[in-house]
């Protein structure tokens, strides 16, 4: 199960990669505000990256994922991909990485409280 989880973990990243390179004309639209589809982009992410590294940091996953949306907004600053890069996006991005990491800290740390 672990696997098919950590697949589609990377499956989602590759996925993201390509729609935010894509000419904005042909990239999916899941919701009319950007914001938002950034959000939950990084939301499913974060989740899907917590469920298939289990034992991973979540400092770590959280940082490299927050990492991810910067380097997206800095590719989507080359002009020959007619995007729009945004500082707000990759705010977007990390603040749903913190939505989504944040009741799992919770979790872990009732867990570590439990068995002190």
């Amino acid at each position: 199960m672990r696997r098919l989880v950590q697949a589609a973990f990377w499956a989602a990243l590759l996925l993201a990669f390509t729609c935010a390179i894509l000419p904005a004309d042909s990239a999916p639209q899941l919701v009319p505000w950007d914001k938002a589809e950034h959000f939950i982009a990084f939301y499913v992410l974060a989740v899907l990256g917590a469920v298939a590294y289990p034992a991973s940091a979540l400092v770590l996953l959280g940082a490299s994922l927050s990492a991810f949306g910067a380097l997206i907004e800095v590719v989507q600053a080359i002009p020959a991909l007619h995007r729009d890069s945004d500082f707000w996006d990759w705010v977007a991005d990390t603040l749903a990485i913190a939505a989504a990491l944040l009741p799992v800290v919770l979790i872990r740390v009732r867990k570590w409280m439990a068995a002190a």
